[in-house]
């Protein structure tokens, strides 16, 4: 995917490592369990995928796209006042993992890329992890200093609430 539009270079960084960060960002790794099973990993990947998740997280989703595919656009509205246009670099859907990662457009508060990964492991423990790696991009994000990276974590964990609970139903089978 080109990078043209993005407001960063490293388009498509999260994909092969969740664990690093370009320099001159800051990276974000959150890690959550969110059950067992294979029930709970097909739940949580179609949660991810068809924007569920984002949806019920409580921020608005605008996008034409009925499911996560490279080249999507989205904008996630906060507050119904902050916009942040991004567009989706990368998906994958494996056996075993599944996510995917949008990267920042002009207009967006912060420059970067978030991944959202759930992965089941061998001993079938569901996790979701979003990763990222961000900077300001505008006087408000720049200003809101440690607030604004606060509030990147506070997402961070609230959609691993949120996917727990939409995938309890699912623990039971």
């Amino acid at each position: 995917m080109s990078s043209q539009d993005f407001t960063y270079a490293e388009v498509g960084a999260t994909r092969d490592d969740l664990s690093t960060c370009p320099p001159g960002f800051r990276h974000l790794h959150v890690r959550t369990r969110i059950g067992e099973g294979e029930e709970v990993f097909r739940r949580a990947r179609e949660a991810l995928l068809s924007w569920e998740l984002h949806r019920a997280i409580g921020v608005g989703i605008e996008t034409g796209a009925e499911r996560a595919e490279p080249g999507a656009e989205v904008t996630v509205t906060v507050a119904g006042v902050i916009k942040a246009p991004c567009r989706v670099v990368w998906t994958m859907a494996e056996s075993r993992r599944a996510g995917w990662a949008y990267g920042t457009l002009p207009g967006h508060p912060e420059c970067g890329e978030e991944a959202f990964v759930v992965d089941r492991t061998g001993d079938g423990t569901v996790w979701l992890t979003v990763s990222a790696f961000s900077r300001p991009a505008k006087w408000y994000t720049r200003a809101g200093g440690p607030a604004a990276r606060g509030l990147q974590h506070a997402y961070a964990r609230r959609c691993g609430t949120v996917l727990r609970r939409l995938c309890a139903d699912a623990s039971e089978f």
